[in-house]
């Protein structure tokens, strides 16, 4: 497999790597409050503002209605009373009617179309983000947590977006004009209504004071719980080996009663609003009918003011009871909208210089000094390596588990950037070179298989640039390369052969038929540089002949490092570096170390102790 498989497109263009800074849509803040959070929301609008802007208009259309009805019914009880025609407002009312059911569904249609567009971008910017994060990144954060991220963090934003964004507006507008309506007829009536919302809105604010960090923790307790599903269910295998199904289950329990603790009360604190919201607007209905009443029988206002003031009673306070609910919707898109920033706020890989270097065609001549690195400062992993690999060398990393054999190889790529030293690659750091071209320089079979859930042939392809081939072209270079490490036969058995789609990445093949995928998606990729972690040691002696006679074909006048526990893998190789603890303690060809007596010599007889015991 082509490094490009850790988070490069090979398709793309050279040097085609994103503007991070564009995808964490500016230079804000991590958001640490509502505003901080809206204002990025906002910005990632940018590019649907038009659209926007027409819902907009339309909410406006659909809130004439909740405005003009109750004065239209007041005036047609007016004339009722009053024995007058009233044919001409009957017929308004009925028109404006029908215009608010019209504009009604031309802006729903509208804002969810666009709300869509916004949620597709904003999924296509995280996992873009998501795939230019350092390893280190996936070092520190669960998988499922993750995921929890893109899927239910995003939903909750599109739920607010496609929906609730588009009443906000429409109540924006009724309680705009329902108040001008209201102040214009009558100001004591009006103040009456007025005492209603002040408390509603001073109750809305103690009520979210206590909701938002309880939503904000409900979807940390939620990502966690989905954490734990995902590694049971990709674990299943070694849960059922050591009979772990019972702890596995008890395991969940705790996080689901977690989840359920903190969505309990965050649910409970925010259904506090919503019946304390209705009992007063409720109140203040009775309040303006008394007022009214008193007033009329007094002749001060008419039957018909009081009848269109006691429907604007509930156009005026309706909409801040259902804007009180739209808020505790808001409020767990917020806690969302926040953990999806943080990721894209995470520093990314780091960028290319502005005068990088190509790495189109390199030689090969790899060379460390005096390298160190550590994951972390207080442990190094590498201390002080130094080490001189002429272009075409085929070398071999021994050394006990611990030692930094993959860690070194990941400073090779540049999965992570060495703390002290340099690493050079044809006499050039390799932090002067492009990223991208600098991994695909590099053919990478790693331990532990890694296939995706598409067809063999499409597996094999992945290194490489595929877009301007027919399928019969692919098909003969997948199986040119099937045939060199010996995986031709099984594939020839599946179902489909070559264009048998692998599902779960591959789960229905054993071990080693994994591994020969990706040793022959390496061939395929035919990188100028190779490297081989463990890359034979999931597949039986005969096998591992055969693949070891390809890798050495593929290899021929290619500099290569090859990560081996069964040295007898690695004897032919041209220099042997033996570590211990971070240190090279020795390196040689293989008889040269044997003479030494050293370390090597010393795994070497241990494996050929048990070899003959067996």
């Amino acid at each position: 497999m082509n490094a490009n498989a850790f988070g490069s497109n090979p398709n793309a263009p050279l040097g085609g790597r994103p503007n991070m800074r564009e995808m964490r849509f500016g230079e804000h803040a991590k958001p640490k409050d509502t505003r901080g959070t809206l204002r990025r929301l906002m910005y990632l609008t940018k590019d649907h503002r038009k659209h926007l802007l027409c819902v907009f208009a339309l909410s406006g259309l659909v809130s004439v209605a909740p405005v003009l009805t109750p004065l239209l019914i007041g005036h047609i009880i007016d004339a009722i009373e009053l024995r007058e025609p009233a044919s001409l407002l009957l017929l308004a009312l009925m028109l404006v009617y029908l215009g608010d059911w019209l504009s009604r569904l031309m802006q729903q249609r509208l804002m969810v179309t666009t709300g869509q567009h916004i949620i597709r971008d904003i999924r296509l910017a995280l996992f873009r983000a998501i795939e230019y994060l350092p390893l280190s990144f996936f070092d520190t954060h669960r998988h499922g947590e993750l995921m929890s991220r893109i899927t239910n963090d995003v939903d909750n934003i599109s739920t607010t977006i496609s929906t609730s964004l588009a009443q906000l507006m429409v109540y924006v507008f009724t309680v705009t004009g329902a108040l001008i309506a209201m102040l214009s007829q009558n100001i004591v009536l009006t103040g009456v209504a007025l005492c209603a919302v002040s408390l509603i809105l001073l109750f809305a604010q103690f009520i979210t004071s206590h909701t938002r960090p309880l939503f904000r923790k409900q979807q940390e307790a939620l990502g966690n719980m989905n954490a734990h599903i995902e590694e049971s269910i990709s674990g299943i295998s070694l849960v059922k080996a050591f009979s772990r199904e019972a702890s596995m289950v008890q395991t969940f329990e705790k996080a689901n009663e977690r989840y359920l603790d903190v969505a309990m009360k965050a649910q409970v604190w925010s259904g506090l609003l919503m019946p304390f919201a209705a009992v007063t607007n409720n109140l203040s209905f009775i309040a303006v009918a008394v007022t009214g009443g008193v007033m009329a029988a007094q002749g001060i206002i008419s039957v018909g003011l009081i009848s269109s003031f006691l429907l604007y009673s509930r156009q005026f306070t309706r909409p801040f009871v259902d804007i009180a609910n739209i808020y505790n919707t808001l409020q767990t898109a917020l806690a969302g909208a926040e953990r999806v920033f943080e990721i894209m706020d995470g520093e990314p890989e780091p960028p290319d210089k502005a005068e990088a270097l190509t790495c189109a065609n390199p030689q090969g001549h790899i060379e460390l000094r005096d390298v160190s690195f550590g994951y972390t400062k207080e442990h190094p992993v590498l201390q002080h390596v130094t080490l001189d690999v002429p272009a075409g060398t085929r070398v071999a990393i021994v050394g006990e588990t611990g030692s930094g054999k993959t860690t070194l190889i990941n400073l090779l790529a540049r999965f992570y950037d060495c703390d002290s030293g340099a690493i050079l690659l044809d006499g050039h750091d390799i932090r002067d070179y492009r990223l991208y071209e600098l991994r695909r320089a590099f053919g990478t079979v790693l331990q532990e298989p890694a296939l995706f859930s598409a067809s063999v042939i499409e597996n094999l392809c992945y290194g490489i640039n595929t877009q301007d081939m027919s399928e019969d072209q692919k098909l003969e270079i997948a199986r040119n390369a099937a045939l060199a490490c010996d995986a031709h036969a099984f594939i020839s058995r599946l179902p489909q052969g070559y264009n048998t789609v692998l599902e779960q990445a591959g789960s229905g093949l054993s071990q080693g038929e994994q591994q020969l995928l990706t040793i022959a998606r390496a061939m395929v990729a035919a990188s100028p540089l190779l490297i081989l972690d463990e890359a034979t040691s999931s597949v039986d002696t005969v096998t591992e002949q055969s693949i070891r006679n390809a890798l050495l074909t593929m290899s021929k006048g290619r500099t290569s490092f090859v990560i081996a526990h069964r040295l007898t893998t690695i004897k032919d190789s041209d220099l042997i570096v033996v570590l211990d603890a971070g240190r090279i303690v020795e390196q040689d060809t293989h008889q040269e170390l044997l003479g030494q007596n050293g370390l090597y010599a010393h795994m070497w007889n241990m494996q050929v102790g048990v070899t003959s015991l067996q």
